[in-house]
């Protein structure tokens, strides 16, 4: 049964938000068919996999007119085989400049990243608890950067949703082992 704040999502940007996820962890992954929808919380997915096992939140970046490269979006993350739970990994919209800084701005709250190519994530796990902190009470957060041609890019995600979808995927891998 849905949870109560589920809410009816446009097959469209489902669509969308399932290929980002398969994007997101193709190259590591099983087919895709293995993958469970487990629900959308505003505009975050969650996924399972019990293959791997894994779970996981997801969602797109906020519409740009502005260049872009990849489809941005952010996820969080649990690998229960491996004691990881809320690793945050971002794709951004363009390839970074090398040692350019990566900067997640949530709230007050201000996270550098460590990445490179389109990736970004946190330094270690206690940025991550930060960071999946602060996404809990704050409406939106961006990530600004320089691309390869030293030109200034941000991408920003809505946060209505996010709390019950890392709810969601911290309760969808309790039990996988």
């Amino acid at each position: 049964m849905p949870p109560s704040n589920a809410r009816p999502f446009p097959a469209r940007l489902l669509g969308c938000l399932v290929l980002a996820a398969g994007l997101a962890l193709g190259a590591i992954a099983p087919p895709a068919i293995a993958r469970d929808s487990l629900g959308i919380y505003d505009g975050w997915g969650v996924f399972r996999d019990p293959l791997v096992p894994r779970c996981y939140a997801i969602a797109m970046a906020e519409p740009s007119r502005l260049s872009r490269e990849f489809q941005a979006y952010a996820t969080v993350g649990t690998w229960p085989r491996r004691g990881v739970r809320g690793q945050v990994h971002v794709r951004l919209s363009r390839r970074t400049a090398p040692g350019a800084r990566i900067v997640l701005a949530i709230g007050r709250e201000r996270f550098v990243l460590t990445g490179g190519g389109g990736d970004a994530w946190a330094a270690d796990r206690r940025m991550d608890a930060g960071i999946v902190a602060a996404m809990r009470s704050a409406p939106v957060m961006t990530v600004s950067a320089r691309d390869t041609a030293g030109r200034g890019f941000s991408n920003t995600w809505q946060l209505a949703g996010a709390a019950s979808a890392m709810d969601a995927t911290a309760i969808a891998c309790a039990r996988l082992r």
